[in-house]
């Protein structure tokens, strides 16, 4: 009988050895997935899910699935709270988002008081990292490096030019519009106009009627696509040449839909075009064979994940506080951006903002 027993005792020891690992890595993709930003929340899930694909082709990360949760936060703070707390109880350990600087801050509140890592590709307000916050990175850059930019540009093509400024009221918006504005006036440049609009309105005819009354020749706007669309739009319905000036908030071939052919010369700042990049040309073809574009944001959620690859195969662990230690030890990681570092704060040690201006539906380097 005893025999028997050890037997059996056995030969599941052995079938266990033999069977895969079904243990499941869990990593949450947060972003706006609804709404009038999903175009952004598919730019953050493709490039999740493409990363995963790799990893999971390659044997995964530390021999073990990533298996991919979506988490809608629809640009909503409060939603994306939720989402973070959906994110825990499931048992999800490292986050890949979110869009939006208004929700990643309070949603990383609960990361961090759960041990989980969360790396957006796309939040650019200072305060995501300014509060020390030690499981929280980003792998774009900041408002303060965007605003410094754009302001400097203003400074040295449009001096003696007629600039508004107007933003969407919400962390991202108002606080790049702030930086912008910031820079430019340290250099000498006052605007004419200074507001905030409500994101989700149809009707900016009012503001517009304003800028057409001010002769405003820039309109610098903090704030994302669809606004900065219906903005393009209903100016040159009122006759107006006024050029858009704006930030990475843009970037996607839905603000040209939105705004049509009057948007042809608009000024963006964003980072170098990452799909022009060496390192990022394999990835690149991946995603053309899929009819997906890896414009805006896809290759920043892709590099985040090649980031969190990176660290758990330096250190030969999954614990999430030692992946961070490790992230903020200051060594490279080989991406789709190219090399990256991390300073103590969770932000890149690298400038990130170039100059582009669109044109016949899409975003040029200039």
């Amino acid at each position: 009988m005893k025999k028997i027993l050890f037997a059996g005792i056995a030969l599941g020891a052995m079938m266990a050895l033999a069977m895969p690992a079904s243990a499941q890595v869990k990593v949450g993709v947060g972003g706006p997935i609804t709404g009038a930003n999903a175009t952004f929340g598919a730019q953050l899930k493709n490039g999740a899910e493409q990363w995963a694909a790799d990893v999971n082709a390659a044997g995964g990360l530390q021999g073990q699935k990533v298996e991919v949760f979506v988490g809608d936060d629809a640009s909503k703070p409060e939603q994306g709270v939720s989402v973070a707390n959906k994110f825990i109880a499931d048992g999800v350990k490292y986050v890949l988002g979110h869009f939006n600087s208004g929700v990643s801050i309070p949603a990383s509140e609960q990361y961090s008081e759960a041990g989980v890592l969360m790396i957006s590709p796309a939040s650019t307000n200072p305060k995501l990292t300014e509060r020390g916050l030690p499981e929280v990175f980003r792998t774009c850059g900041r408002d303060d490096q965007q605003g410094a930019v754009a302001g400097e540009y203003i400074i040295k093509n449009f001096k003696d030019k007629k600039i508004a400024i107007v933003h969407d009221k919400t962390p991202y918006g108002k606080g790049l519009a702030d930086e912008t504005q910031k820079a430019m006036n340290a250099g000498g440049v006052k605007e004419v106009i200074y507001e905030g609009i409500n994101p989700g309105e149809k009707d900016y005819s009012a503001l517009v009627s304003k800028l057409k009354a001010a002769n405003v020749d820039i309109l610098y706007y903090g704030g994302l696509h669809t606004e900065a669309g219906l903005l393009v739009r209903q100016m040159r319905d009122q006759g107006m040449k006024t050029v858009l000036f704006s930030g990475d908030g843009i970037t996607d071939k839905e603000f040209w839909t939105i705004a049509g052919p009057g948007a042809a010369g608009t000024l963006m700042t964003f980072g170098p075009d990452p799909r022009k990049s060496p390192t990022a040309s394999k990835v690149v073809e991946e995603f053309k064979a899929k009819g997906i574009d890896p414009e805006g944001y896809v290759l920043y959620t892709y590099a985040a994940g090649q980031v969190l690859q990176q660290a758990a195969d330096a250190t030969k662990s999954l614990d999430p506080k030692k992946i961070a230690d490790y992230i903020h030890s200051g060594k490279a990681f080989d991406t789709v951006l190219g090399k990256l570092t991390f300073d103590k704060k969770g932000d890149r040690t690298t400038l990130d903002y170039v100059m582009y201006v669109w044109k016949d539906g899409g975003y040029t380097e200039m």
